[in-house]
């Protein structure tokens, strides 16, 4: 028993220190997503989205990097924007652009594998989206693409919460406590959705990186010639994406566990494109589009990711980009000491407060779905006395139609709504 707690209390340890070496990485990450979300206006994009050619393409791909790095929150948007008339094409590359084109993501990756792995992201994301556009009608006909739509259509998984958008020019936005407001609200919003993804994915590196070079060896191939080691790798990496549950920012702590034990380089890659073909999102595919469109798409993901890893790997290694040494698991998990760590992270600290703070001066609870909303902007509703502000028309109405169910002290707010995405 001695022994047991002793190795959860090391695992634990572990996953706090790794959680200490990005902290105000991602504050800083999550507050730049923020600022984009509510400074950078966006004009309605359905019609823009409808087409497949480069423009619509890019602007996809635009939208996507300006969002939310959350994956349930990317396949949720997607699923909307292709109701109402963006192509298969245009959402599925908001989607890949939403997961690896987004600062917060590749801040961590940088703080715990270093700038080549935040680069090969960055530009195996534009890789992706490519060849995704090349691939998809070798997966998807167009009859099956309307068909998918009819099925969205039907769909009922809840509703958007869209993000909280200022108007006016920039100078104006920095001195305006209503634009800061926004920021507040669009961070607060990115950290509910994501905190347990972060969480777990901390949690799993800090006890998988208790596990010896046995386990890794295991694993993956050691003695075998080089190519097929990096084929083994790159096909182990999606998988072990697909099983590990963890997507978003969550799973870049693994990956970093992932190269420490002795995965290769496209392996890591792969590893971290993958976190839109985790099963729950599959499933999340079936329920929107119907099993042969999820299954297809899903088919097309892993191999554009395949393929996109290896085209890296290659083009990284030609150049000279692939670091030659491997971190030890005490680099990874690193310690708390006095240095510039520490005072980026009490800024950290500070900065989450603070835009905390702002959503509690400003804000109200949506007593349907749980959000916090900006009470200056926010949809409003009179009942019994008392004024209840919603992020949606979707949620005022539910509230309408039953508002005992929301008002009753024995329920907790949320807990009858059904999930969206921020």
């Amino acid at each position: 028993m001695a022994d047991v707690i002793s190795t959860i209390g090391d695992g634990l340890r572990q996953s706090f220190l790794m959680a200490y070496e990005v902290w105000w990485a991602l504050v800083l990450g999550f507050a730049i997503s923020a600022i984009v979300q509510a400074w950078v206006p966006r004009e309605r994009v359905e019609s823009a989205l409808s087409g497949s050619g480069f423009k619509p393409l890019a602007k996809a791909t635009g939208l996507g990097a300006a969002s939310s790095s959350c994956s349930y929150a990317a396949i949720a948007i997607a699923k909307s924007l292709f109701q109402k008339g963006a192509s298969a094409v245009t959402s599925l590359a908001f989607q890949f652009a939403s997961t690896n084109l987004v600062w917060e993501l590749g801040l961590v990756i940088w703080i715990l594998i270093g700038w080549q792995f935040t680069l090969a992201e960055f530009v195996g994301g534009i890789v992706l989206i490519a060849l995704m556009a090349v691939l998809l009608r070798f997966f998807v006909s167009p009859k099956l693409e309307e068909q998918a739509r009819e099925h969205a259509k039907g769909a009922q998984v809840g509703h958007i919460h869209l993000s909280s958008e200022s108007k006016g020019g920039w100078k104006e936005k920095t001195t305006s406590v209503e634009a800061w407001s926004d920021v507040a609200h669009n961070f607060r919003g990115d950290w509910k959705m994501l905190w347990k993804e972060i969480t777990i994915g901390f949690l799993l590196a800090g006890f998988i990186g208790l596990l010896g070079d046995d386990f890794f060896n295991f694993l993956f191939i050691e003695d075998a010639p080089p190519v097929l080691k990096t084929l083994e790798n790159v096909i182990a990496g999606p998988i072990i994406a697909m099983l590990s549950f963890v997507c978003s920012v969550g799973n870049a702590p693994l990956a970093a566990v992932l190269w420490s034990g002795g995965i290769g380089f496209a392996g890591v890659i792969a590893f971290i494109f993958a976190d839109l073909i985790v099963l729950p999102i599959i499933f999340a595919y079936a329920k929107y589009y119907g099993w042969s469109y999820a299954l297809r798409i899903s088919a097309l993901m892993f191999l554009v990711i395949v393929i996109s890893a290896l085209f890296i790997d290659v083009l990284f290694g030609a150049v000279g980009l692939i670091p030659d040494t491997r971190p030890t698991r005490d680099d990874i998990f690193g310690s708390i000491q006095l240095d510039y760590k520490l005072v980026l992270n009490v800024l950290g600290a500070v900065i989450f407060a603070a835009l905390f703070w702002l959503t509690a001066r400003r804000g109200a609870t949506d007593p349907a779905c749980g959000m916090r909303v900006d009470r200056a902007k926010a949809l409003r509703l009179e009942h019994a006395g008392h004024t209840y502000y919603f992020c949606s028309e979707h949620c005022r109405s539910q509230f309408e139609a039953d508002p005992d169910a929301y008002t009753h002290a024995a329920s907790a707010p949320g807990e009858h709504a059904v999930g969206h995405a921020h």
